[in-house]
This record gives C-alpha cells, structure tokens and sequence, in this order.
C-alpha cells in the first residue's frame, strides 16, 4: 500500500531547525523559529501559568472528557478576552465558542463550518502571510486567492492596492484578516484601515475571518483587539481564530478557540452544532490542560494581573529588541534603511536582505534566518546583539 507514496519535503522552518540543532558553534543564532524567548534564551513558563497549575492540581479531581466543545469557563473567558466583557456582541446570543487543539485547530474547525455553509466560497489571503496558512485552509476545500498587503521595497503595507482589491471581493467569499502583530511581516493595520476594511466588508459582503495569536504583543491587550471588537460590533458575520500559545506561553498545550458571530441567535446555535460535529470528526475532544489554566488564570483577579503584568514585560523586551537591532544595523555599506523594524509590532519582521547575505549568515556565522528574511526579534538577547549586529554588518559590507 504505501509505497506509492511520494516523498514530502521538510517544512523551511523546521529544516532550519534542525540545521540550527546540528550546528555545534556555540556563538549560533536562532531567528526563525517563532516561539517567544527571554534574554537568557528559553521559552519559559510564566509565573502566572505556574501558580495556576499549583491550584489546578488541588482542584482536578478527573481526568474524563470535557466534552466536545471544551471547558466552558475557558470559552466565557476567551471571548471576554478577545471582544471585551462589555462589547455589545456578548449575551445577545449572536455568539458561540468552542475550545480547540491550538490556534491551527481553530483555524481548521472554522475552514470547515464555513465551507459546509458555503461549499463555493472563496478564501482571500493577504500576500505574504503565515506559510502555514494556505495548506492548511485551502486542504479544507477553499479555493485560494490573494490580495496584496505588504511591499517589500517600502517595507510597509500597501494599503491603496489592499482596499482596492478588497473592494472587488464578491459576496459570500471570506477574507483572512491578522488580528495583530501580522506573522511574517510585522506590519499591523491601523486602527483607521480596521474601519475601512469594516465598510467594505459591509458594502460588499464578505466574511472577515480573523486569526489572532499574539493579542497583546503588539500596543496592549486592549489595543490589539481594535479590530476584532470593531467588525464584531458593525458587521452581521464574523469568525476569529485564537491562541493561547504567545500570550500565556502554552505552546505545548495545544490551547485555542474559535469563535462565531452570527446573524441572530438561531444561526448561532446552528453554528455551534456544526463546530461541535467538525471537531468531532477530525480530533473528537479537545485537549484540556491548557485550557484550564487559561480559565483559572483569567478568572482570578490576582493571577490575571500578575499575568498580564508577565505580558507587558513580554511585549516591552520585543520591543526593545526591534529597538536595539535597528539602530544597531544601520550603519552598513550599503546604506539600508532598516528603521521600518521600529515602526512593527510583536515578534516578527522582514529583515529584508538578499539570499546571499543569508547564505552567509548561516554558513560563516551561525545566524539562521528562512529564506523570506523573517526574523524572530525574541530570539536577540543581550548576549548575543553584538554578535548578531556585528556579523550582519559584515555580510552587508561586503
């Protein structure tokens, strides 16, 4: 039987970690794996998320199912977190979550409630987005198309040919949006670009899908969610896929959400039952670990302000990384400009070099970075920006 199987590649990420892991040189740099590390290095566990698993241990007394749409403390929390506790939306009934394995499952899990509602519809990616983001929405039976977002010569969003593009989408496809701090590039939209995709959205039609992973990452937890609340509150339609994994630093708990908001409260239920039979048949229960102490967390006044206290001081480190490399860079032969790192938010930017400057990053230094020159600016610390901005300026001077 399977060997008529073909080879499948390595993802470029992951190859490049694995290169990074068999380079013996202690001096190497690790910018393209997307998790968050602190200034020694590790992707630690947050004070707030090791105090929950202290009470969760004395308060768990099973180990059985949840249930299909999870842990219903954790969904009432999520979308407090994501819409805001007073947003209108909430207890209107126009709202249903459901727990899910990651951001990824609730990507997945939307994909495939929405193409059972419109088994024709179009999905609208931005070019470029999460590589991730095409194989595993179109494989749920999306045809896909792109808009554009980012210009690589200006480093920042081409929003004139964006909304231009926006503004022929035809009723009933769907748009994929960036909550926030937009993975490769950086690049977030405005609070005033939020509005006007909003308008177009309601003049033309089309189903804002949103995906949300680094909500607090970027301005603040409040301020990241601008878009979120903003077409939850103005448009009939919309559908958000979140992560705890940045955030709360549960990579490995595989904890997310998804989250529709409907016409009306009969579609609401609808589209819950149809979630609950999608999840059902792709992984059947969701994993709980994660999403019990996200619940604890959240509805504990103490352990959410020592977390969102851990939060800031996550977002205020990325920061001064982008600060530091920038200024650090930018004074190289060539003469690039690389200050459009300091006008982006969250983890990720376009270092925007030339393949073989990254030829040699990797090979005479030690510095792995994915072909696309993202970089993952949490993986610059303080014991290594020297060395990183010393060996980038070198490549670029030739």
């Amino acid at each position: 039987m399977f060997e008529s199987l073909k080879p499948v590649g390595l993802d470029p990420i992951l190859s490049l970690m694995i290169a990074f892991r068999e380079d013996p040189r202690t001096t190497k740099v690790d910018l393209g794996v997307g998790v968050y590390m602190d200034d020694r290095g590790r992707t630690p566990v947050m004070n707030a998320v090791k105090r929950a698993e202290t009470k969760l241990m004395a308060l768990e007394n099973t180990k059985s199912y949840q249930g299909i749409g999870g842990d219903a403390e954790y969904n009432k929390h999520m979308l407090a977190l994501l819409l805001g506790a007073s947003h209108s939306v909430i207890g209107s009934g126009r709202t249903t979550s459901i727990q899910a394995p990651g951001g990824s499952g609730a990507l997945r899990v939307g994909a495939e409630v929405i193409t059972r509602a419109r088994p024709n519809a179009k999905l609208w990616v931005g070019v470029p987005t999460w590589p991730n983001h095409v194989p595993l929405l179109g494989s749920a039976g999306f045809e896909i198309k792109e808009y554009p977002y980012y210009d690589m010569e200006t480093r920042q969003i081409n929003a004139d040919l964006m909304m231009e593009t926006l503004r022929s989408v035809p009723a009933g496809d769907v748009v994929l949006l960036h909550g926030c701090c937009h993975n490769p590039t950086g690049a977030d939209l405005t609070n005033a670009q939020w509005d006007e995709i909003t308008e177009i959205a309601l003049e033309r039609g089309f189903l804002p899908f949103i995906d949300t992973a680094y909500q607090g990452l970027g301005d603040g937890l409040e301020e990241d969610a601008y878009g979120m609340r903003v077409m939850a509150e103005k448009l009939p339609e919309l559908v958000i896929a979140s992560s705890c994994s940045k955030n709360f630093g549960l990579y490995r708990e595989r904890t997310g959400s998804i989250t529709f908001v409907t016409k009306n409260a009969d579609d609401a239920k609808l589209v819950l039952g149809q979630a609950m039979s999608v999840a059902r048949q792709m992984y059947s229960m969701p994993p709980a670990h994660g999403a019990l102490l996200v619940s604890l967390i959240l509805g504990d006044e103490e352990l959410r302000s020592e977390w969102t206290t851990e939060l800031e001081e996550v977002r205020l480190r990325i920061l001064s990384m982008r600060t530091l490399l920038a200024d650090s860079i930018q004074d190289n032969a060539l003469g690039m400009d690389f200050s459009h790192i300091k006008r982006q938010k969250g983890m990720f930017s376009f270092l925007g070099v030339k393949p073989e400057h990254l030829v040699r990053l990797r090979e005479e230094f030690g510095i792995y970075i994915v072909s696309s020159t993202r970089i993952n600016l949490a993986g610059i610390n303080s014991s290594n920006i020297k060395y990183l901005s010393d060996s980038i300026r070198t490549v670029l001077n030739g």
